[in-house]
């Protein structure tokens, strides 16, 4: 029997994947200890044929005892936490799941902005607690949407935005010049990104490239009192820095979902700042994406089982 171990707390329970897993006659043993670093994965890997990962680190250490995996398959789109040259030295291909969460972590971050724009959150509260604090917010449409990063998530953020009368523009090297031609999207370099958005949305991988690219000399360049949401990476914007501007003003709102270590440290200054909103990295976590995704890998595992290669594979280098 095929064995499939997972990392991801969602993976084969939504949608149509517990019932193709059943189809398929697969065994799932499920790693998601939270008070074990790695999820309880060391003690599961060695049967393993497959391995689903989600924000567990699999490294080089982590293949020493795996004799029987045939891959490494990542239950979303970031590849951050897998070291996919150690992957490749032991003949194992590492697949990704593009443009399957895309739409799901988009409308986060558009709930993001109305929530900060509105100060939903806050208004909960008061009338939850039995006040009636009456705010006035602002509106999103007419405001100028930055986006860091115009991959699959980026671009569905992009169309949406634009549907709501926002103003779109996007920093990314590789952007698809007929996407944004089409989409009334401005391509534009770092700085200006950083100075005309009123609300920055960042879409980037993780990883040291990328760490701490909002920085206090970053948010510094901002418009003040811009918003900054972050769905990518918690190492991609430093907190610190983030906090210390929410309290001097420089911004007006952060929207987290991401974080440098998870569960975060709650007792860090930023969590009781009251223009910021968190959620607990969940920005792919709807149905439909979770089946999107899960249906995408177990496609590619019945490939590589029927001795294809799978089109998302990340290092083709191991079939040759």
């Amino acid at each position: 029997m095929t064995r499939i171990v997972t990392t991801s707390p969602g993976f084969g329970k939504h949608g149509k994947v517990p019932g193709r897993l059943a189809e398929l006659g697969w065994d799932l043993v499920r790693c998601v200890d939270t008070s074990k670093p790695d999820g309880g994965l060391s003690e599961e890997i060695a049967a393993a044929d497959f391995l689903v990962v989600g924000l567990v680190p699999v490294t080089a250490r982590t293949l020493e005892n795996a004799p029987k995996l045939k891959a490494i398959l990542k239950h979303g789109v970031g590849v951050d936490n897998i070291d996919i040259p150690a992957c490749t030295a032991k003949g194992l291909p590492v697949a990704n799941t593009p443009g399957a969460n895309a739409d799901a972590v988009a409308e986060l971050a558009v709930g993001f902005m109305l929530a900060m724009a509105r100060a939903i959150p806050a208004g909960h509260g008061s009338v939850a607690s039995g006040g009636w604090d009456r705010r006035v917010g602002t509106q999103i449409g007419g405001k100028v949407l930055g986006i860091l990063g115009l991959g699959n998530i980026g671009r569905s953020l992009a169309a949406k935005a634009r549907g709501l009368g926002m103003a779109v523009i996007a920093c990314d090297p590789y952007a698809d010049a007929e996407f944004a031609a089409r989409n009334g999207v401005e391509i534009v370099d770092f700085d200006t990104l950083l100075a005309r958005s009123d609300y920055l949305s960042l879409h980037v991988f993780g990883g040291r490239d990328n760490t701490a690219l909002i920085n206090e000399a970053t948010i510094g360049k901002m418009k003040p009192g811009a918003r900054l949401l972050n769905l990518a990476r918690g190492e991609v914007a430093d907190m610190d820095a983030m906090a210390a501007a929410l309290e001097s003003g420089q911004l007006g709102g952060v929207a987290l979902d991401a974080y440098a270590s998870e569960p975060p440290d709650r007792s860090h200054p930023i969590f009781r700042h009251p223009n910021a909103v968190f959620m607990p990295h969940s920005g792919a976590d709807t149905t439909e994406a979770v089946e999107n995704v899960g249906l995408m890998n177990i496609a590619d595992m019945e490939t590589l089982l029927a001795g294809g290669r799978p089109a998302r594979v990340l290092n083709p280098e191991v079939f040759r």
